[in-house]
């Protein structure tokens, strides 16, 4: 990677929300892409970059939720994309409605869901959270490339669960749910690495990040009796792990990776708490850190991925030709 993974001082932290890390931050005329940008932190983020000026463009499977839940934040628009349909997302990014996007947010996302297969065969975590995502930018790389901005991949400290399983990554062998998860959140990570590799050369550059512990609709697929049991929530469903986070502070890391100033320069990178992530090594448990694990930043597994993800998708805007 470019840089070492390890805090710069941005001057914001666990508790800060996207509206504090915009502070002071025009985005007037920007172009901005959130996928899952009406719902949990997808919103607060899509609040935080209009409010700054941007036209954010939200697209969603139920564009008609959508639309009800961004009515009153001015500067959004929404399109219909199904991450899991390789046939949509060619068609969202194809129908886009502006020549250039200057930020992207992948921050669309399933968790812990039960055994799903889609498409040609594809595990749903890793489908929807990765390759969904992977097709996306791939499509709509020219317009990104015209904005000669940045990528951002909302990734997850579940990533240190499993790395990419290339000996049995649709799980013939045997399905478990947080390792599916594990492995599809390594490889948001190990995309950000490899696409900014690639997209430096043309002024853009990628960061994943870990948004932090949050409760919203991602957790659907669990019960209370399971988020009681990992100290998340007592048995009325209140908060009681201190390192949880509001939507609003969930916001902030990819809300600062898209657009901090203090990342010029730089690439590559997983965040966390609007910050350059430490090594697990250095990272502080009680900020809710766990730091980013070698097997998600090696660029070696990050270019077999990409590779396979083209493989699979058949969208690649840097194969040679």
């Amino acid at each position: 990677m470019s840089t070492r993974q390890s805090r710069i001082g941005s001057g914001h932290g666990m508790r800060s929300t996207a509206a504090e890390v915009l502070d002071g931050t025009d985005l007037t005329g920007k172009v901005a892409l959130v996928t899952g940008g009406h719902s949990g932190i997808g919103l607060e983020t899509t609040r935080a970059l209009a409010g700054a000026g941007a036209r954010v463009v939200v697209p969603a499977r139920r564009p008609d939720q959508a639309e009800e839940a961004l009515a009153r934040i001015p500067g959004t628009e929404v399109g219909e994309l199904d991450l899991a349909d390789l046939q949509s997302v060619r068609a969202f990014a194809d129908a886009f409605p502006h020549e250039r996007i200057d930020l992207v947010v992948n921050s669309a996302g399933i968790m812990g869901c039960p055994h799903t297969v889609v498409g040609p065969g594809w595990e749903a975590q890793f489908a929807v959270n990765h390759l969904g995502h992977f097709a996306l930018v791939n499509r709509l790389w020219p317009r990104i490339a015209n904005g000669g901005g940045r990528v951002v991949s909302v990734a997850s400290s579940g990533h240190h669960a499993s790395g990419v399983r290339w000996d049995d990554p649709w799980f013939a062998r045997g399905y478990d749910r947080w390792t599916a998860y594990g492995q599809a959140k390594t490889a948001n990570v190990l995309f950000a690495v490899h696409l900014d590799r690639l997209g430096s050369g043309h002024g853009v550059r990628a960061f994943s990040l870990h948004p932090g512990a949050i409760l919203t609709r991602l957790q659907r697929h669990m019960t209370t009796g399971e988020m009681v049991e990992r100290g998340w929530i007592d048995e009325q469903g209140n908060t009681v792990n201190p390192t949880f986070k509001t939507p609003e502070q969930g916001a902030a890391t990819q809300v600062w990776a898209a657009t901090s100033a203090r990342l010029a320069g730089m690439g590559g990178l997983y965040c966390e708490n609007a910050d350059i992530a430490e090594l697990p090594e250095r990272a502080d448990p009680e900020r809710g850190e766990r730091g980013v694990a070698a097997h998600a930043t090696d660029p070696e597994q990050a270019e077999r991925l990409w590779a396979w993800s083209a493989e699979l998708t058949g969208e690649d805007a840097f194969a040679r030709g």
